[in-house]
Order: structure tokens, then C-alpha cells, then sequence
């Protein structure tokens, strides 16, 4: 009919028939922030839509849904027989990581989290929270982790005075098992504690507004 190409073009009517589908994707990045294409997709199977990877994929570029760039980090140097590039869990239970992640409750009131994981399996085995903890408060969380998973051979941590105080490591030698420190100001030689805490962070304390302790606590347990 000798019409160009370039400017006569077919009209889809596709965009008609994903309005719901792109509807429901925008509801769970909204619930999930920090979740890409992959992530929504699943979550999306779950609420029972039967959708593929590849048409999720499609639907995210066109409606311009990203994840917010983070910004590159900086190559570190240093080692120590304490860092979890030399000594690296092999098995479940034999390595632990804690440390603590602070945020604050909606009226300024400070928030102390000591999230404790196992590095083998990246299971996040225990996290509380409360406005302060001494080491007293370390060893009951640990006391309840021991008796529910029995005995790892060794626990990372920094030096800070709740996880160096005598009393914390008096505990865990009569339990029989090791404590691990990284060296001072290394926060890259207990890795998996800090990927941990940048993604609690920004996945969970960065979009939730706590009220009160209690609130806090629930909410942690839920996300845990």
C-alpha cells in the first residue's frame, strides 16, 4: 500500500491484558523495595499468578522498575588468622558471626540489635533487640542458641567490649568451643556479619518505623 514502515505501525493490545499483572508487580515492589525482577517473580507464583521469568523481565523494564544503584565499594586490604577469608566454615554449626546493627525507635530512642548467624548455611539463627545489651545479655542469647543447636567450634566477632569482656569468654571456653577476632578496624575480615547487617539494613530497618521495643521485636522475629 506504500505506506513507510518507520511510521505505520501495528497497535498491541497486550498493555490491556498485563494492566493487572503490572498492577500486582508494582504492589510488591512496593511491599519489597530492595527486590529485582527475580525476586518479584517468585513472589508473584506464590500469590498464584502464573507467570514466566521472561515476561516479568519485560513488563519491569517498560514500566522503568529498578533497584536503586549501591555504590561500589572500595577494595580492602589486610589479613588475619581471625578473618573469615582464612578461617572459612566447612559445616553447619561450625563457625558462627554476631555483631551489632543499631536504628531507633519513631521518638529517638536508640535500637540494639544483635542479629547471630551461622556462616555455613547463612542461617539467621537468632536476633533480638533492646535499647541496651551488656555482655550478660550476649551470653543468654548464646546459652539458648547452645542448648537448642548444640556447640559450634568457634565465634566470630569484633573486639567490641560486649563480646571481649571476660565474662563472655569465661562462658564460651567452659562450653568448650573458641572465640574468633577479627583485627582492629578490619569490618571486611567478619564478612558475613557485615553483608548480613547491610542487608538488614537496607531490606528491613530502613523501611519499617518502630513505635516501641515490643513492635520492634515482632517485627524482627517475623523478618527472621
Amino acid at each position: 500500500m506504500n505506506q513507510p514502515r518507520a511510521t505505520q505501525r501495528y497497535r498491541t493490545s497486550k498493555p490491556d491484558r498485563d494492566r493487572s499483572l503490572i498492577k500486582a508487580m508494582r504492589e510488591v515492589a512496593m511491599r519489597e523495595p530492595r527486590a529485582g525482577y527475580r525476586t518479584v517473580s517468585k513472589l508473584l507464583r506464590r500469590e498464584g499468578w502464573d507467570v514466566n521469568l521472561k515476561r516479568v523481565h519485560r513488563l519491569w523494564k517498560q514500566e522503568g522498575l529498578k533497584i536503586p544503584a549501591k555504590p561500589a565499594r572500595k577494595k580492602a586490604r589486610g589479613s588475619s588468622a581471625g578473618s573469615s577469608q582464612l578461617l572459612k566454615a566447612t559445616s553447619v554449626d561450625h563457625v558462627w558471626s554476631y555483631d551489632f546493627i543499631f536504628d531507633q525507635t519513631e521518638d529517638g530512642g536508640r535500637l540494639k540489635w544483635l542479629p547471630i548467624l551461622d556462616e555455613y548455611s547463612r542461617d539467621l539463627m537468632s536476633l533480638c533487640v533492646a535499647r541496651s545489651m551488656t555482655a550478660l545479655d550476649v551470653i543468654e542469647q548464646l546459652d539458648t542458641l547452645v542448648i537448642q543447636r548444640g556447640v559450634p567450634q568457634f565465634i566470630r566477632s569484633d573486639n567490641g567490649p560486649e563480646f571481649v569482656a571476660k565474662a563472655v569468654r569465661e562462658w564460651i571456653s567452659e562450653r568448650g568451643f573458641e572465640t574468633v577476632f577479627i583485627a582492629p578496624g578490619s569490618p571486611w575480615q567478619n564478612a558475613y556479619s557485615e553483608s548480613f547487617n547491610s542487608r538488614f539494613r537496607d531490606e528491613f530497618l530502613n523501611v519499617e518505623l518502630f513505635t516501641s521495643v515490643l513492635e520492634a521485636k515482632v517485627l524482627g522475629e517475623e523478618h527472621r
